[in-house]
């Protein structure tokens, strides 16, 4: 599997100038543009999320540690 070459583009340009005509296809354009774009942007904010939980846990898992090592240091 690879990515859509020239020919898989073309193609897909003339069906959907056949099914929605020149009229309809810049504004098709557009909002297929504004989907993209909307979709982007809560991938971002999806991956800014779990980035921030991943680092909270971690800085837990750490500060759970560090707790440990100094309480075996108490015990000596």
């Amino acid at each position: 599997m690879g990515s859509i070459g020239y020919g898989e583009v073309l193609l897909i340009f003339i069906i959907a100038l056949l099914l929605f005509g020149p009229e309809k296809l810049p504004e098709l354009g557009k909002a297929l543009g504004r989907a993209f774009k909307e979709f982007k942007k809560a991938e971002n904010e999806v991956r800014e999320i779990l980035k921030e939980e991943n680092d909270s846990q971690k800085k837990e898992l750490f500060e759970e540690k560090e707790e440990e090592i100094k309480n075996l240091k108490k015990d000596e």
